[in-house]
């Protein structure tokens, strides 16, 4: 389960960009925690907002753990998340989703079924995959389609084999693959 913080009100309010071996990730956070981790689309506006020194704290926390991550130091993310924008359905299904830990995978049908749902289940998931609002920290990236296939992700489908690709390595034998 990921270490979120249901709140109604709250807003982000700093914005920045953090460039990672996949590409450049744009960032926000609120006073409760990170609110967005999605890839640039460079029209992307940061350096925007009133910045609160709890916002800074909660980006500067992303940052750093995503640098040890991608460096193959870090394995579970502890920057807490804001989740505010966020329906039950899909929180449920992300906080299913951490349960599948890093090197792990699972598939939309597992997933769905681990949560009871049924008829269009994997398509739930499919949805919340999709709209997820802070990629790699919520691992959208380790949920793959029936057959094991790499299907759809935000960032494309080389970041998200690289990230699989990086999960995978044994990091006490080999370094990462940037």
């Amino acid at each position: 389960m990921f270490s979120s913080t249901p709140t109604t009100g709250a807003r982000a309010s700093a914005v920045l960009a953090h460039d990672t071996p996949i590409g450049r990730l744009v960032l926000a956070a609120s006073d409760r925690g990170l609110t967005k981790a999605r890839f640039s689309t460079g029209r992307d506006t940061v350096g925007t907002g009133t910045t609160t020194p709890a916002a800074r704290t909660w980006l500067d926390l992303a940052r750093a753990e995503l640098d040890a991550y991608f460096a193959g130091d870090l394995r579970r993310f502890s920057v807490p998340l804001d989740l505010h924008r966020v329906g039950d359905p899909h929180r449920r299904i992300y906080d299913a989703l951490g349960d599948v830990g890093f090197g792990q995978t699972v598939t939309y049908g597992a997933l769905a079924a681990r949560l009871g749902l049924i008829d269009d289940g994997p398509r739930q998931v499919g949805v919340a995959m999709a709209r997820n609002p802070i990629l790699i920290v919520i691992p959208c990236h380790r949920v793959l389609g029936a057959n094991g296939s790499l299907t759809g992700y935000a960032g494309g489908l080389s970041a998200k084999r690289a990230l699989l690709d990086l999960e995978s390595l044994d990091h006490a034998a080999q370094p990462p693959l940037w």
